[in-house]
């Protein structure tokens, strides 16, 4: 099978373990907006962010490596054995301390909102880390039943226990527990994790070789960390946690964006990793990116185009000041997910360092531009700092990445196709009803055009089912 054939169907099957999932988040935001207070809504973001990502640092981003290694031995069942018992001891000890210092840190918080945190966090943490195995051993559907399993979970419990029992905070965060648990329950049996579990297996040596790997992430984790949360921080300090949830709201249609690019983005690091020795790898990798860059960018005009309408049904209560903000974080977003994309060639030659230190850069300048913009120009300061530090971001890995290897870019195209998408998001500023018309008309003919070829070939695909379907209930 081609390259792209094992991109291609990679990407398929880990759809359902990556975009599905985070497409909940949109079902329940309703729920979510509507019946918390803005103090709860915004406290809840704040835990879903840190558990994203605090976690995962404590951890020595050791995941990352488990997948990484057990992609080259994973025919080898004692070395397989060996580095998921040695990462899962190590992520199971560093977990509880966290958590033990999280608790201290969170002492002003009732008892049953700290127990339902660190039951969440606890669960999210082990089904992350168990999720990286069964991906490291091929194992992608299993990987995206998971998540899926995860998914179907959280709607269902946020439903039940914020629409109709009204917990409030409480029952949102054990909804975000019981559906990280159930997730880790099917994983564990699915891939019978129990037999690639052993005390005597694990191996200081062999925690010494993924930590090698995976300790240069930990800054780059920290940084993204910064990035993200210190914007949530900001805002609550100077502003109020009310804020910060119009901050978190205004979020919420730009992020599809990396949802749709996450979905992507996990199989292309590994067709990176697996074919980074082939002699037309730049080639290659200048290929994907010129895909990449067209899919996000038709994405991302189909987006801003629906964005009057998406805020309206997923939207409630009093956040219309958010709208503002969303022109600003989808150029944002644009530009990190590109610059993601250039990380997953950092993690194909394990150059982890190199994705830690462009990130560190990115990240100081987020939190410094945050920090003397908010007084002046309040929300917008966490919004321009966000898209200026991704910008960098990209431009440091742009520069980097050609130490590794050249990709060939067509500037001019580049240059025109984001012209557009300024057009766009300008368009959707003014909130006038003839401008929306006309971005409408814009994005649909922009995503065409550029995935014009993709397009043809899913038709094509399409087709050559239908008429194989039709052969074979009708062979005469």
């Amino acid at each position: 099978m081609s390259r792209e054939k094992v991109l291609a169907k990679n990407t398929a099957i880990l759809a359902i373990g990556t975009f599905l999932p985070k497409v909940s988040t949109y079902f329940t935001l309703p729920i979510l907006t509507g019946i918390l207070t803005k103090e709860e809504y915004g406290t809840y973001d704040l835990v879903t962010v840190l558990v994203s990502l605090i976690l995962p640092a404590a951890t020595l981003q050791i995941q990352t490596a488990l997948f990484r290694f057990l992609i080259e031995i994973r025919e080898d069942e004692k070395e397989v054995k060996k580095i998921v018992s040695t990462g899962t001891s190590f992520i199971i000890i560093v977990s509880i301390l966290a958590l033990i210092i999280l608790n201290i840190v969170m002492n002003q918080i009732s008892f049953v909102t700290r127990l339902f945190i660190s039951g969440y966090f606890f669960a999210d943490i082990l089904v992350n880390g168990l999720r990286q195995v069964a991906r490291g051993l091929t194992r992608n559907l299993d990987y995206s039943l998971s998540a899926f399993i995860s998914a179907a979970c959280k709607i269902l419990f946020i439903f039940l226990f914020v629409g109709g029992m009204k917990k409030g905070i409480n029952g949102a965060v054990c909804a975000l527990m019981i559906s990280s648990l159930a997730s880790f329950i099917f994983l564990f049996f699915k891939i019978k994790a129990y037999k690639l579990l052993s005390f005597r297996s694990t191996s200081f040596d062999t925690l010494k070789l993924l930590l090698s790997y995976s300790w240069p992430m930990v800054p780059n984790n920290m940084s993204m960390w910064a990035m993200r949360l210190s914007n949530r921080l900001i805002i609550t300090f100077f502003m109020g946690a009310a804020q910060n949830a119009v901050y978190a709201v205004a979020t919420k249609i730009p992020n599809l964006l990396t949802m749709a690019q996450s979905t992507f983005s996990m199989a292309w690091q590994e067709n990176a990793s697996l074919y980074s020795k082939d002699e037309d790898i730049e080639e290659y990798y200048s290929k994907m990116y010129r895909t990449m860059f067209d899919i996000m960018a038709g994405f991302l005009a189909m987006l801003i185009c629906a964005t009057p309408i998406l805020f309206a049904l997923l939207i409630k209560g009093d956040y219309n000041e958010a709208y503002n903000q969303v022109p600003i974080l989808f150029f944002s977003m644009f530009f990190f997910v590109m610059s993601t994309f250039l990380g997953g060639i950092y993690v194909a030659y394990k150059k982890t360092k190199s994705v830690g230190l462009t990130t560190i850069y990115a990240a100081i300048i987020n939190v410094v531009l945050d920090v003397l913009l908010i007084k002046a120009i309040g929300l917008y300061a966490a919004s321009i700092s966000t898209l200026i530090s991704y910008v960098l971001l990209y431009l440091f890995r742009a520069v980097d990445i050609k130490k590794l290897v050249h990709l060939e870019i067509d500037y001019r195209h580049v240059a025109l196709v984001l012209a557009i998408l300024f057009a766009e998001s300008i368009f959707c500023f003014m909130q006038n009803k003839w401008l929306n018309i006309l971005n409408f008309i814009i994005g649909i003919v922009l995503f065409v055009v550029l995935n014009k070829d993709l397009i043809i070939k899913g038709f094509e695909m399409v087709r050559g089912f239908l008429k194989k379907s039709k052969t074979e209930q009708d062979p005469d």
